[in-house]
């Protein structure tokens, strides 16, 4: 009896040490995810500083933009003869960006389909692949490809879906080739057409989309341009009420 008891009395020690460390264990684990929420945080807030610092730059020589529908980078909607004329400098990676697409897409094209409105899309390189990948040029470089290829309107949906699927910029890991042909496929293009375009990666499309930005003195995304006036806070409703909506 004596020893069963001393057996008994050993099994709930260990038992009992084994909870001990399982709590331990658990308790370490929290601290880890709190230090890793921690960095993230960081992070991601000197992400976004670095775009913030960038758009608070000077503005784009507004005499040396392309008129809408003059450049030879970019996608327009609407009528050359609407009355209300804009440009939209962006970068895919750009979170701004995709917020004002999000935002205006929609009203943009139904004031561009009842004749109100030309709109000229301009995706360029803002940040180089030293800070944020090689995604922003790689996209850019797909859109030209299939902008060259399956014409400007699936040009616009491929555009606008890269917008929908935009990675964050924090990400482990970016789109891949596969991933925008897949997307190019969706919008409307042939695939054996664009695939070895895409997958070539970086071209002189992606170059100089982003040369014409900075010779235009285009720094900070999005730029918006009305009526060949900068608006000094490119947000939705600036954008919106600048055409008189």
């Amino acid at each position: 009896m004596a020893s069963k008891a001393r057996a008994q009395a050993k099994a709930e020690e260990r038992a009992e040490r084994l909870a001990e460390l399982r709590a331990q264990e658990k308790a370490r684990e929290r601290r880890r995810n709190v230090q890793v929420g921690a960095v993230a945080v960081v992070v991601l807030l000197l992400l976004v500083g670095v775009f913030y610092l960038v758009s608070q730059r000077g503005g784009p020589d507004t005499d040396g933009v392309a008129a809408a529908g003059q450049s030879g980078y970019g996608v327009t909607i609407g009528s050359e003869d609407a009355p209300h004329k804009v440009v939209i400098y962006e970068d895919f990676l750009c979170p701004f960006c995709g917020q004002l697409e999000g935002q205006t897409r929609e009203r943009l094209q139904q004031l561009a389909d009842d004749g109100e409105v030309f709109v000229d899309y301009r995706p360029f390189v803002l940040l180089d692949a030293e800070q944020f990948d090689d995604y922003s040029p790689r996209a850019v470089s797909a859109f030209g490809v299939v902008r060259d290829e399956a014409g400007d309107e699936v040009a616009k949906r491929f555009h606008d879906l890269l917008f929908e699927n935009q990675p964050e910029e924090t990400a482990s890991s970016f789109p891949d080739a596969d991933a925008l042909v897949d997307l190019a496929v969706q919008a409307g293009a042939d695939e054996a057409a664009v695939r070895p375009g895409i997958e070539a990666g970086v071209s002189d499309y992606a170059q100089g989309a982003t040369d014409e930005a900075q010779e235009a003195r285009v720094q900070s995304t999005p730029t918006v341009i009305v009526d060949g006036e900068a608006l000094a806070n490119p947000t939705a409703d600036a954008l919106l009420g600048a055409i008189g909506q």
